[in-house]
């Protein structure tokens, strides 16, 4: 068997890879460097160069050989490789007839917890955006749905040019009104989205412990990963990294610094099914578990769960209700959820096919890359 064609397709807000063999099987993969979909185009279209005329089942070598063949890294490189990767995957659980759970050491569970991805905007709340009103009415519906987990960003609007004590009481409400909203049966997930200073985030931490959110997602920037480390050893709070993270070894170092409890990679930016395989074995060493991200749709979210179902120290999985809607619709997935869960199935392969055509003829539309938190004095809210 060998690889025929190598296809990057941009369309809607995403990139998927399809990778075509001259046998008639087919893998889909997909880049969750959401950002740069155009440079990681540009990358797969490289990366095709060298993959025509090989057997595709040897995915650890083309791995090797796609991220070393030029003297560069980072998030475009690997999350072209990482789209790449899952398709090959894809490819070889289908000519064995198995599901690359199956591959990776078989199943650990029958079933991968949900946290659902939660926002506060509601139109029947007493005010409108995210007001601590909307969250309390979205984490109760979540709860009497099924979900065990829910997350959301708690930051109050214009965070960035707020005193101190103004910026701990509105986060305060609104996770206050999370925990009300989810009672104790549910654990919430604080996603901080880097938005925060050193100082800030820590001060901020000691402020919401009495609420036992499950973690503290991603504080401050992801610029130092030593930084993170910093902040994890500083607070009392739980905190996780890594969903702009985008290889083993930034993610030994996180752990080597004596940083974060919680891993996050993304299996379209961390090297795909091979890489976080590895990561998953790494942050197992360090007694923590894995919280795989993802909020790009069905392809990834089967990429994700695959990985969830062959690990022993995985936690939960993050879901976005995107992967429901109409237009996800060409996306055909064995992962189905029941309430806050979703059954592991035995379809061959990553679980997951598509009506292409119908994916192509969607405009693409890359995401605004211009709507970041701006201060008062006109600085740039995201700096440290």
């Amino acid at each position: 068997m060998k690889i025929e064609r190598v296809e990057s397709i941009l369309a809607g807000n995403s990139q998927i890879v399809r990778i075509l063999t001259d046998t008639g099987l087919v893998g889909v993969g997909q880049s969750a460097c959401w950002g740069y979909l155009e440079a990681t185009d540009a990358v797969v279209k490289k990366f095709a160069d060298y993959l025509i005329g090989k057997n595709p089942l040897d995915i650890e070598h083309h791995w090797q050989y796609l991220y070393r063949m030029g003297p560069f890294r980072g998030s475009v490189i690997t999350g072209a490789l990482s789209a790449v990767d899952i398709a090959l995957w894809d490819i070889k659980g289908k000519y064995l007839d198995a599901p690359v759970w199956q591959l990776l050491g078989g199943k650990v569970r029958s079933k991968i917890r949900l946290h659902l991805l939660m926002g506060g905007i509601r139109p029947d709340a007493a005010d409108q955006g995210t007001s601590a009103a909307g969250l309390m009415m979205n984490a109760r519906d979540a709860a009497r749905e099924g979900f065990t987990a829910i997350k959301t960003d708690p930051l109050p609007d214009g965070f960035q040019s707020m005193t101190l004590s103004r910026l701990i009481h509105d986060t305060r409400e609104n996770v206050a009104a999370m925990r009300e909203g989810a009672g104790l049966d549910v654990d919430i997930i604080l996603e901080m989205h880097r938005k925060l200073t050193p100082m800030t985030a820590i001060a901020l931490a000691e402020q919401l412990v009495e609420f036992r959110p499950l973690f503290y997602e991603d504080p401050v920037q992801i610029d130092s990963i030593k930084s993170q480390a910093e902040i994890a050893r500083r607070t009392t709070l739980p905190v996780a990294n890594g969903e702009r993270m985008h290889s083993i070894w930034e993610f030994r170092e996180m752990f080597e610094a004596g940083g974060s409890q919680y891993a996050r990679p993304d299996l379209g930016l961390g090297g795909g099914i091979t890489a976080v395989k590895k990561i998953a074995a790494i942050a197992e060493s360090y007694h923590s578990a894995l919280v795989t991200h993802n909020f790009l749709g069905p392809v990834l979210t089967a990429a994700a769960c695959t990985i969830d179902t062959s690990i022993p120290n995985f936690l939960t999985q993050e879901y976005s209700r995107e992967d429901e809607q109409p237009f996800n619709s060409m996306f055909n997935t064995a992962w189905k959820r029941h309430g806050g869960y979703i059954p592991v199935h035995d379809v061959p392969g990553i679980g997951i096919d598509m009506d292409v055509e119908p994916y192509r003829k969607q405009p693409y539309v890359p995401r605004n890359l211009q709507v970041i938190p701006m201060r008062t004095d006109g600085s740039v809210g995201y700096s440290v």
